[in-house]
C-alpha cells in the first residue's frame, strides 16, 4: 500500500536564518511582555510601563506574522497562529483576575481566626 505523500513548499536557504530569528524572538517578546506585565500588576514597576509590555506583544504578532509569511505556511495556519496570539495577550489578564479574585475569597475565609496547615 502506497502511504500519503505530503507535499509541502521548499523554504529557501536564504530564509533559514530570518525563519529561525523570528522563532526566537517570538518566545524573547512573548518572556517579556509576560514579565513586565507580572511585574507591573505586582507593584515592582509603574503602570506607566505597561504599553511598553503591549509592545512587545505588538512585536510578537510581527514575528509570528513575518516566520509564517516565511515558511510559506497556508492561510488558515496563519490564521490559527494569530488567534493564538490573540490567546496570548487574554490570558495574563485572565490568570491575574483568577488570582485576585481567589485570594479575596480565601482570604476573607479565615478571618475567623481559623489558619490553613
Amino acid at each position: 500500500m502506497l502511504e500519503p505523500l505530503i507535499i509541502r513548499p521548499e523554504i529557501a536557504v536564504g530564509d533559514f536564518l530570518p525563519i529561525f530569528l523570528s522563532a526566537s524572538f517570538i518566545l524573547l517578546f512573548g518572556l517579556f511582555y509576560v514579565a513586565i506585565f507580572t511585574l507591573v500588576k505586582m507593584g515592582y514597576l509603574g503602570r506607566l510601563f505597561m504599553p511598553v509590555a503591549y509592545l512587545f506583544w505588538v512585536a510578537q504578532i510581527y514575528s509570528t506574522y513575518f516566520m509564517t509569511d516565511r515558511m510559506h505556511s497556508e492561510p488558515f495556519t496563519q490564521k490559527a497562529m494569530m488567534i493564538a496570539m490573540v490567546g496570548y495577550l487574554i490570558l495574563p489578564h485572565l490568570f491575574y483576575y483568577l488570582y485576585t479574585g481567589s485570594v479575596q475569597k480565601y482570604e476573607n475565609s479565615n478571618e475567623g481566626g481559623r489558619e490553613n496547615v
